[in-house]
């Protein structure tokens, strides 16, 4: 993960200027080609009521996708309630999404209105859905089909009109296989499924995002800061595992500690020598770099050449689609700390 370099250097003639040619779709930034395809699939499905899956990598920005659906729906005047399914005790789930009545269980001392009656008329993002546990997937289910359910504790049907979007960064093929998924629920709310490309997927996307997260920076701390042209090196060059949220944190932490120009450390400086490069399909690993590492390399570099397909890349290694899930979790793990 890219560190912060010791004592920035003032800006030479190799500073690199920022550029306010900024392409973006809503709060949405990049001008890929995969990216420009996710906001042709975020116009058509906005105009519908359909239950929307969208699944990506960690840090890749699915609440944000999931906010721009919402806004350009029918509904953007409407509630948009976010919920993180993996943060919620399994315990409080039922009483979260539903609400409850006073004296339902204890500790209820008051009626409680829950996510799903607030966000009435709106929309409901179930976050990392398939960390859901069974029983509670069985109930959203029944929800899903009848728009209808009770409070916990209570007698009374409550009936809502919400739009339902979830998302998980993982493959919920994978979960269902590993019996960790309703199938039948997966069909209820992938009636469209959109998936986020990672940043390694979105070429010159990298170094735009790196100059819009620079230019918010400025603006919020009235200041001028550029980057060094090796910045931008080591901004194009980096796999970012940790996807966007990677990325504004480390543009972050290296603006707080620059002065005004902005330098990054090369995240492969700890070899010792230079990084795995791939060119005509072919990887070259310089001698001395950590097998973990190059092996990192590999999987995220055959991930590119099959243009992000997990099932052909893991054919491709001679590994289950499980084993390359892990492996990516174990990456994305390790960029977030």
């Amino acid at each position: 993960m890219p560190t912060l370099s010791p004592t920035p250097e003032r800006p030479t003639e190799h500073a690199v200027a920022r550029t306010d040619e900024q392409q973006h779709f809503g709060v949405l930034f990049g001008g890929s080609p995969a990216m420009r395809e996710l906001y042709r699939q975020i116009e058509r499905v906005a105009r519908t009521d359909a239950s929307v899956l969208i699944i990506g990598e960690s840090g890749t920005g699915k609440e944000l996708i999931a906010k721009t659906i919402h806004e350009r729906s029918l509904r953007h005047a409407k509630p948009f309630i976010p919920v993180n399914c993996g943060a919620i005790p399994a315990t409080l789930v039922e009483a979260e999404l539903f609400g409850h009545e006073k004296g339902s269980f204890t500790g209820a001392i008051a009626q409680h209105i829950g996510y799903f009656e607030h966000a009435s008329t709106g929309t409901v993002f179930l976050d990392e859905v398939t960390e859901m546990n069974a029983e509670m997937q069985v109930k959203l289910l029944r929800v899903l089909e009848s728009n209808s359910f009770h409070r916990v504790g209570g007698t009374d049907l409550i009936n809502v009109d919400m739009r339902i979007i979830a998302a998980s960064n993982r493959a919920p093929d994978v979960a269902v296989a590993e019996g960790h998924f309703r199938e039948d629920l997966l069909y209820r709310l992938a009636v469209v499924l959109i998936r986020v490309p990672p940043l390694r997927e979105r070429g010159d996307d990298v170094e735009l995002l790196a100059r819009h997260f620079l230019d918010e920076l400025n603006r919020s701390g009235n200041t001028d800061k550029v980057f060094s042209r090796r910045a931008l090196d080591i901004v194009r060059g980096y796999q970012w595992p940790g996807n966007v949220r990677e990325l504004r944190n480390t543009i972050h932490r290296a603006y707080i500690m620059s002065d005004d120009q902005v330098e990054l450390a090369d995240p492969y400086a700890n070899t010792k020598t230079r990084r795995p490069s791939v060119r005509d399909g072919l990887m070259s690993v310089p001698i001395g770099t950590p097998l973990a590492d190059a092996q990192r390399e590999f999987i995220f570099a055959t991930l590119k050449h099959f243009e992000g397909d997990k099932r052909q890349a893991a054919r491709a290694l001679g590994i289950s689609l499980k084993t390359l899930y892990n492996r990516l979790e174990t990456y994305q793990g390790r960029a977030a700390e």
